[in-house]
């Protein structure tokens, strides 16, 4: 969705919200890069202030929360790579 700024910035910006997506996730969701969505998200501050504030406490939370997804997605990768060389052994 790439259409009127304006447009796309309050409807990212309810997304965000609704869903407490990451701006990663909501980039790839309307198919932007994650620096529009952090542009989208400097437009509301100025045109649409109440939901600006919504979507900053989602960010923040978001950001609060990424060394525990990023230290999840670690262990997944290795418990991962374990089970692989496990099932590698024993055929």
């Amino acid at each position: 969705m790439k259409g009127d700024p304006e447009e796309r910035a309050v409807a990212v910006g309810r997304y965000i919200v609704r869903s407490g997506a990451t701006v990663r996730a909501a980039a790839a969701v309307f198919g932007v890069s994650k620096s529009t969505i952090w542009k989208d998200q400097s437009r509301l501050r100025h045109t649409h202030p109440g939901l600006w504030a919504e979507v900053q406490t989602v960010v923040q939370r978001n950001k609060a929360e990424r060394h525990l997804r990023g230290g999840e997605a670690t262990r997944r990768k290795y418990l991962h790579k374990e089970s692989c060389a496990t099932v590698r052994r024993t055929v």
